[in-house]
């Protein structure tokens, strides 16, 4: 079973912010491109209001190091 649960996108970008993530480049629709002094840059497209489902947290969670307690 998996240790994360749905959430809206908005929570979930909050969370990155929190966690240390900056916006690096201008809002284009809903592509935000993040960075984060020691990671990859990451794009986060997702749509505020969007339930963002247990898998694809996960994989937000290995290309950021987000954890289900940051949320």
């Amino acid at each position: 079973m998996t240790q994360w649960s749905a959430t809206k996108a908005t929570r979930v970008y909050r969370a990155l912010v929190k966690i240390g993530w900056r916006l690096k480049k201008g809002n284009s629709g809903s592509h935000r491109k993040l960075k984060k002094e020691g990671w990859p840059d990451y794009t986060f497209a997702f749509h505020d209001n969007e339930e963002i489902g247990t898998a694809m947290l996960s994989r937000i969670a290995k290309h950021t190091g987000l954890k289900p307690e940051d949320l």
